[in-house]
């Protein structure tokens, strides 16, 4: 752990702006993200794993390494997550590219993008990408830092979505509220 806390702090030093977050998610946050998850939960993508605090919680919830597909922008993360979890699926891509990449009819996208910090137009290209490869009743979890959804109302609106409201994890640094969004 101590190894990726210096992965992490030397990443946000020089790529604040990607990392746009303070610590990695605490353990509290990461099993918020993967409640309801279970060996038979079928497929999980994630966006953004970073160190993959939020992976090692889907794993922890029973879900085999072969149902897991990570997307991560940042090298240096891709490298490490594949050397700390082999046997899951690392793609060195954006999150957009999970259509061309991943099968439809996934469960669960659980994404640790900074939603909130990217122009309204990728966080929509983001968000879409997530259901077009969920499955119809399948759901899209997203944390944030901020008081509202990363999604405006009218954003939730334009892509046919419902958005609940789940756990505000104050162990967390900075706290983070986790947001659940389905199609209607």
């Amino acid at each position: 752990m101590a190894h990726e806390a210096q992965l992490f702090l030397r990443q946000l030093l020089t790529k604040p702006k990607q990392i746009s977050a303070i610590a990695p998610s605490s353990p509290w946050l990461a099993r918020a993200m993967a409640q309801g998850l279970g060996p038979h939960s079928g497929r999980v993508v994630e966006f953004g794993p970073g160190t993959g605090a939020l992976t090692r919680a889907i794993l922890a919830a029973g879900v085999p390494h072969e149902n897991i597909t990570l997307f991560e922008m940042n090298p240096e993360f891709v490298t490490h997550l594949r050397l700390a979890m082999p046997r899951v699926s690392v793609h060195h891509a954006p999150a957009q590219a999970a259509v061309g990449l991943v099968d439809m009819g996934v469960e669960r996208v659980i994404s640790g993008l900074p939603l909130l910090s990217m122009p309204p137009e990728l966080r929509r290209a983001i968000v879409k990408a997530a259901f077009d490869i969920l499955a119809p009743d399948g759901i899209y979890t997203q944390f944030t830092y901020g008081p509202n959804p990363p999604l405006s109302p009218e954003m939730v609106a334009d892509l046919g979505l419902n958005v609940s409201k789940g756990p505000k994890i104050w162990a967390n640094l900075p706290p983070a509220r986790v947001y659940h969004f389905q199609r209607r």
